[in-house]
């Protein structure tokens, strides 16, 4: 049982460390085509540098429409409260990045009812300050979406291939896991069933042991007993003479 136990520590540990372990921030580009009357995810990823370090960010956004020359403010997000500030997309922008954390990393918005009118040139723009422990460092980063608004959604080949490829790999990486499961089962069960025959053995072997150790002075016993009647014969066949 010593070993079985010695086999669940590696696994409790991985656990462990699994749990503890944060997601990690990957940067990806914004789709570009929106559907007219459907919703639109309009994504802004910024990545902090040092992940351990804390930080605080704002992040805003600009708009500049097809055939227009300068860009509009239109949204702006502080301390965990989004503002709208342009007329044209009243109740039509929700925040859809970070939740519930002023380090923002994810500055992702949602257009709702999206119209022809939300097609042109969008700016994302991150204010982020990074404190550490003697002194604060200021750092920005800027990223330009172009929207393409249609009529009805279109999927390209590489779409759709794309797709697949992500269904094919999430199919194969839980058959790996289960086969990986199904291995170290078998594995610990074996080291378990060498662990209790190993028990087995030394219990048998200590029992051995003991019984030879008691049948021993009984042996002595024995002699010992035999010899006054040994010596009583002798003298009774003396007395005879």
């Amino acid at each position: 049982m010593s070993a079985l136990r010695l086999l669940w520590v590696p696994v409790l540990l991985c656990l462990t460390h699994a749990w503890l372990c944060h997601g990690a921030c990957v940067e990806v580009d914004s789709d570009t085509e929106a559907v007219m009357g459907k919703g639109f995810k309009l994504g802004c990823i910024s990545c902090k540098m040092r992940g351990e370090v804390p930080a605080s960010a704002t992040v805003d956004w600009w708009f500049m429409a097809k055939g227009e020359s300068e860009f509009a403010h239109i949204y702006s997000y502080a301390d965990m409260t989004a503002y709208i500030m342009d007329d044209r997309f009243n109740d039509r922008l929700a925040w859809n990045g970070s939740k519930k954390t002023d380090d923002v990393q994810d500055g992702s918005i949602f257009i709702l009812n999206v119209t022809f009118n939300d097609t042109g040139t969008y700016r994302c723009f991150f204010d982020r300050t990074l404190v550490f422990p003697n002194y604060e460092y200021h750092t920005n980063a800027t990223k330009f979406i172009n929207i393409n608004v249609v009529g009805k959604a279109t999927r390209g080949t590489a779409s759709i291939l794309s797709e697949i490829m992500m269904y094919v790999s999430i199919i194969g990486l839980q058959l790996w896991l289960v086969v990986e499961m199904v291995y170290c089962y078998r594995k610990i069960a074996a080291a378990g069933e060498e662990a209790l025959r190993e028990s087995e053995a030394e219990y048998l072997a200590i029992t051995s042991e003991s019984k030879d150790n008691c049948a021993g002075p009984k042996k002595v016993s024995s002699q010992k007993l035999d010899a006054p009647s040994n010596t009583a014969s002798s003298v009774t066949h003396t007395g005879s003479l």
